[in-house]
């Protein structure tokens, strides 16, 4: 677990004591000063990990993400290699791969005081980033404790209208259900509603939010007494999935990405189908299902 070169051998690819060639005797800089850093595009190569993700090609995914963090690394470019981990434990938490995600994050949160991020907005991302990680696999008290080294960089730094702010409380309302502390849960539920509204394309993380508050209602009140309160928010939130399609209303295109848009139709079927809207989990999986074919 605590091998960083550890993803990088798992996807076929060399570690650095492979390809780094030995000090030539003739380079006459000092050991000691700075190696020059090459950075790498990091926005490029997010986009193109959405690409791999949008056409479910998981092997090229892995790849790519291998070769960047070894550029990142040649190239001694620390932004480069953290902004890497990042996308690497998020990945690998959606492919349900608790080791591979667990060894991302471990290293992005070492790499925090090396940056000086620790005050950081970028901090604060890779400490929710990390926490979900840990949330996803079933260690709530940990994610907690991230979640909450995250909450005062973000409310300082972030406006309303910033999605990350909407993230973090949504988030951070899982462990607190997951820990029995409805009330608290509720109060971070609230305000991811509310930080989402004066955000573009904010309806489709508002519907992701109102499943999750259904799943609160019934674990603190049981299914019976949740009846007809699960039923109001399925209701709005297979409302708000509808009007966020960026395939039917295009003025959301440049908000919400169609690889994306099918990321969530695929994650909120189940909960649909958990509650007996089997008609709408059919809808959402038939048109993740075509998204997917027209990105081939």
């Amino acid at each position: 677990m605590d091998d960083p070169n550890k993803l990088t051998r798992a996807a076929g690819t060399l570690s650095p004591e492979d390809y780094e060639e030995p000090r030539c005797l003739l380079d006459m800089r000092d050991p000691e000063d700075p190696a020059p850093v090459r950075s790498i595009d990091v926005r490029r190569v997010i986009e193109k990990l959405d690409e791999y993700q949008a056409k479910k090609d998981w092997t090229g995914a892995e790849r790519h993400l291998a070769f960047w963090l070894g550029e990142a690394r040649l190239g001694n470019d620390l932004r480069g290699e953290f902004a890497v981990w990042n996308e690497t434990m998020g990945y690998y938490r959606k492919r349900g791969d608790e080791e591979k995600a667990c060894v991302a994050a471990q290293e992005a949160l070492r790499m925090i005081p090396k940056l000086g991020y620790g005050d950081a907005v970028s901090g604060g991302t890779c400490y929710v980033n990390s926490a979900t990680v840990y949330q996803a696999f079933g260690m709530p008290d940990r994610a907690l404790d991230l979640f909450e080294l995250a909450r005062p960089i973000y409310e300082k730094n972030l406006t309303g209208g910033d999605p990350r702010l909407g993230g973090l409380y949504n988030n951070m309302a899982l462990s607190l259900v997951s820990l029995r502390r409805y009330g608290e849960a509720h109060e971070c539920y609230k305000k991811a509603l509310s930080a989402m509204e004066g955000v573009p394309g904010g309806i489709l993380e508002q519907a992701l939010t109102l499943l999750n508050i259904a799943d609160a209602v019934v674990a603190e009140h049981g299914p019976e007494k949740a009846d007809k309160k699960v039923e109001q928010l399925l209701d709005r939130a297979e409302e708000l999935l509808g009007a966020a399609d960026p395939g039917t209303h295009p003025e959301l295109a440049d908000a919400i990405a169609p690889g994306y848009y099918a990321f969530c139709c695929e994650s909120c079927a189940p909960a649909f189908e958990y509650y007996g809207y089997f008609l709408t989990a059919k809808k959402l999986r038939e048109r993740a299902a075509q998204i997917t074919e027209e990105l081939k």
